[in-house]
């Protein structure tokens, strides 16, 4: 099930043409990201407090498609591709009513307290394969 979070854009967003900055799109889907675990059932700081464990985003293919700009409405969806043990991959996009401005494919790899890799944690699988069932 896709996870939708509704933003708008503000003047901080922009460049001086009044266009969302390139970058910015990849903070978008970052929070979209932030909620989706939440929505899902998995505390981060928790997560990290008791086992150590992080996520670090290891790839990202991107297509901006159209401009965002000021005082737009976007919607952000997170959507899960794939999972193995080792990492989660989503498809994420932006959109603005329903025109995709923005896509994303996100590797998401889960580190240990040292800073290696590590398996995604067991939390992590569960609720995934319980959204998927919804």
């Amino acid at each position: 099930m896709a996870h939708r979070l509704t933003i708008r854009v503000y003047y901080e967003d922009t460049d001086l043409a009044g266009i969302v900055y390139y970058a910015n799109y990849l903070k978008f889907i970052e929070r979209g990201r932030s909620e989706w675990l939440r929505q899902i059932g998995l505390d981060q700081a928790a997560m990290k407090e008791q086992t150590g464990h992080v996520f670090a985003v290891r790839r990202v293919e991107a297509d901006y498609l159209r401009p965002a700009k000021f005082d737009d409405l976007l919607e952000v969806t997170t959507e899960t591709f794939m999972v193995t043990p080792a990492r989660v991959v989503l498809d994420q996009s932006v959109r603005r009513d329903d025109r995709i401005l923005f896509t994303a494919r996100v590797t998401i790899v889960c580190l240990g307290s040292s800073g290696r890799p590590a398996r995604l944690p067991t939390a992590l699988i569960s609720a995934l394969k319980e959204d998927a069932d919804d």
